[in-house]
């Protein structure tokens, strides 16, 4: 039986609820466009045993059932975190943006990061903004995410996406690094930003997509319950 998402498509003047089969779903890394900032975030990983890319961007091709809705996120072990990315889907031929959280399992990516990604689901927020309508001022839309450590909540990432390239640039990237379109069904995490303190767990991850313009936010959240390694 396919994997599916039930979605709602907000184009701002009416919201269509659709169920969603993803075809293929992909995680891009290494996404900035400010080099220094993309420097910082690979030593801020090199610090805690995670090797940089030999190039950038970076194209992870992950199972589509690790896409989910879900408020509850339950992950093998305590060394697993949360980061607040744009997320690119195809449906029909058009391109939708909405923003999830590429969870991932610190402990196996600093020997494996195509294994940690895989290593836990993917949660999203259920609506979705048409790219085209915010082509204009695509680089003001703020991201932020908020975690839950130590019973107390703080701003764990906070910027533009700015930061990352543009879905456009994104999408002709991975094109021409797998000689693939980015087709119907297809999925794109787009990038993430430095994480304020430094990459860590936490019990609660929140994010959000916010257009200044207009106010809209898509925004989402989990708690995550780790689950025991007895090895």
């Amino acid at each position: 039986m396919p994997h599916t998402l039930d979605l709602i498509l907000d184009d701002g003047r009416e919201e269509t609820r659709l169920t969603f089969t993803p075809q293929r779903f992909i995680v891009a890394g290494w996404t900035g466009r400010d080099k220094v900032a993309m420097e910082h975030h690979m030593a801020e990983l090199e610090a805690i045993g995670i090797k940089r890319p030999t190039s950038t961007p970076v194209f992870y091709r992950n199972s589509v059932t690790r896409l989910t809705t879900t408020d509850l996120l339950q992950t093998p072990g305590p060394g697993s975190s949360g980061e607040v990315e744009f997320v690119l889907f195809n449906i029909d031929g058009a391109i939708w943006v909405g923003v999830g959280s590429d969870h991932t399992d610190r402990d196996v990516e600093a020997y494996n990061i195509t294994v940690s990604k895989q290593m836990c689901d993917k949660p999203i927020c259920k609506r979705l903004w048409p790219l085209d309508s915010l082509s204009d001022n695509w680089d003001t839309l703020k991201v932020e995410s908020r975690a839950v450590i130590d019973d107390a909540e703080v701003v764990y990432q906070q910027g533009t996406v700015a930061a990352m390239l543009a879905p456009l640039h994104l999408i002709a990237a991975f094109e021409a690094e797998t000689g693939t379109s980015f087709g119907p069904g297809d999925v794109m995490m787009g990038g993430t930003l430095t994480a304020i303190g430094g990459v860590r767990a936490a019990a609660r991850f929140s994010f959000s997509l916010t257009d200044p313009q207009t106010g809209a936010r898509l925004a989402h959240g989990y708690d995550v319950e780790v689950l025991e390694n007895v090895g």
